[in-house]
């Protein structure tokens, strides 16, 4: 064997090892255990002679980066010794590394810098669409706990031992929310929820309990990673597949489920996207975890496709390359995608479930979206596009210098309620409604008819506060009466006659300064005054 710059001796047997996981559905829906099956090599499979660095690459173990050759294996490879070795992982300056249909599951658990090299992901046939092609893991694993019979809301003290500060996840298989209206109708979720507690069990007071668990059925604590771990560049390109447009997800791209991570400086780009094609369930995947930084990315918005939904009628299949499950402290910075965020053939950005802790900053994507609930959020200093803000859930949601394109500045997703138990801020925007010619422009989007039980009580923001935001609504039509702050949620609540038999619990104070309409016509309260007679409108 030569010697070219470094010497290289190596033997890869192929023993392979099948790790379980369990993972959710861009719904939030849990997946059976074999869902999620990761094929990774063994580190102590392994026999190489390398010489003694703090890295290695990806060439070491036999990648060829010609952009033809399969290179999983070698990747895979590359990465379990580095997670036995406790060293970081490089790839090969210019390389192109070829990704096919076999399901091996690479592990990361060190951080690794791709660099300027090229990845190609090829889901035209596919062993696995469950198996994503990277895992980036903890050593530590999950420690189920015993003695917790029930939790209640807001409840400030997890009262077991526990090994360290670190996550709690926990779910009430006896109970279902977020039962789902519409044409993806639904008998809804578990209930369950994820939040941080200390060694002594004291839950973050930004991280609340957010239900009552009565019973509870599974209880865990994931440990926590104290040092961050960081994925750096890389150019990753998914050769798209071509399967009947049907909601079997793929998720073959970079899944998240260790807390502290920073992604930085990647790209994802989709290509070979045709008549026909499933849904996918985020190139970057992330959850069950917390503390997550993606900066300075460049994703990309996948071809919006038809099918037929639960209820039986056409529906636009949802299809994601940001995905975010059951995480805490998740933040996009500087973030954009490669397509025009205004361009509707393709489905919004994001989707996510269960989340505590949302942030966009700097960023410019088609949409921001909580399915089944987000306990706080913030959105600043970004642009959204077609799908525009869509939201259900708790706490305090501010939007600041930020510009919306879309049907309604914030719209509450009708689907699940349109309910939200907190506050919204709005400051310093720029809303441009996309229906202004219609005549319809309203500020707050959504509906509910008060006869539809989703597993709760269903609530629209307490206060909503909007200080400094301009509307461009300029082309409306001669008979345009103006803005409204809400939607008319229910067009059959005109009268008292008018019974809802689960409660919708309304706006008590709208509070206003400095909003001002192109038009130069007056906010109003909505086209249904009736159903908003008693929310107090206060002008400052």
């Amino acid at each position: 064997m030569k010697k070219t710059g470094l010497i290289v001796c190596l033997w890869v047997i192929a023993w392979s090892t099948i790790t379980t996981a369990q993972t959710l559905t861009p719904r939030g829906e849990r997946q059976d255990n074999h869902a999620l099956q990761t094929t990774t090599i063994s580190a102590g499979a392994i026999n190489r002679n390398l010489p003694s660095k703090e890295w290695v690459s990806y060439r070491d173990f036999g990648a060829k980066g010609d952009g033809k050759t399969d290179d999983v294996k070698a990747i895979a490879a590359a990465h379990a010794y580095a997670n036995e070795h406790g060293l970081a992982v490089k790839a090969d300056i210019g390389a192109t590394y070829y990704i096919g249909r076999e399901d091996h599951t690479v592990e990361i658990r060190t951080s690794t810098d791709f660099g300027n090299a090229a990845f190609i992901i090829d889901d035209t046939d596919v062993e696995n669409r469950n198996s994503p092609v990277f895992l980036v893991s903890s050593s530590m694993e999950p420690i189920p706990l015993n003695g917790v019979p029930t939790l209640r809301r807001n409840q400030a003290i997890v009262d077991v031992p526990l090994p360290g500060s670190g996550l709690i996840t926990v779910t009430n298989a006896n109970a279902r929310r977020y039962i789902r209206y519409g044409p993806n109708q639904n008998q809804g979720s578990y209930q369950t929820d994820i939040f941080l507690v200390s060694k002594e069990g004291v839950v973050d007071k930004n991280t609340p309990i957010i239900w009552d668990f009565d019973q509870v059925t599974e209880i865990t604590f994931l440990p926590i990673d104290e040092e961050t771990l960081t994925l750096t560049g890389g150019h990753f390109t998914t050769i798209a597949n071509s399967e009947e447009s049907r909601y079997n997800y793929y998720s073959r791209g970079i899944s998240i489920r260790r807390s502290n991570v920073v992604i930085d400086g990647l790209e994802h780009h989709v290509t070979g996207e045709g008549e026909s094609g499933a849904p996918y369930g985020g190139f970057i995947n992330i959850g069950n975890c917390s503390n997550v930084t993606v900066k300075n990315c460049i994703l990309t918005g996948h071809k919006t496709y038809r099918t037929i939904g639960a209820a039986g009628v056409p529906v636009s299949m949802g299809s994601y390359d940001i995905s975010v499950n059951r995480a805490l402290n998740v933040t996009f910075e500087n973030c954009r995608q490669t397509n025009d965020i205004h361009d509707r053939t393709y489905w919004g950005i994001i989707g996510s479930n269960y989340c505590k802790n949302l942030v966009y900053d700097h960023c410019t994507f088609s949409r921001f979206d909580a399915h089944m609930g987000v306990a706080n959020a913030t959105i600043r200093n970004s642009t959204l596009g077609h799908q525009g803000i869509n939201a259900i859930g708790s706490g305090v949601f501010i939007v600041e210098n930020t510009t919306v394109k879309s049907g309604s500045f914030i719209n509450l997703r009708n689907d699940y309620g349109s309910t939200w138990q907190g506050d919204f801020i709005i400051r310093n925007c720029v809303f441009i409604p996309t229906n202004v010619s219609g005549g319809k422009v309203r500020l707050i989007g959504g509906s509910n008819s008060g006869q539809h039980d989703f597993g709760y009580t269903c609530y629209m923001p307490e206060r909503i506060t909007i200080d400094n935001l301009r509307i461009e609504d300029d082309g409306h039509p001669d008979e345009y009466e103006g803005p409204a702050i809400f939607a008319d949620f229910n067009s059959e609540m005109k009268g008292d006659s008018y019974i809802e038999k689960y409660p919708y619990v309304k706006t008590e104070e709208v509070i206003l300064e400095n909003v001002a309409a192109k038009s130069g016509k007056p906010l109003r309260i909505s086209n249904n005054g009736f159903m908003f007679r008693d929310v107090k409108v206060t002008y400052r």
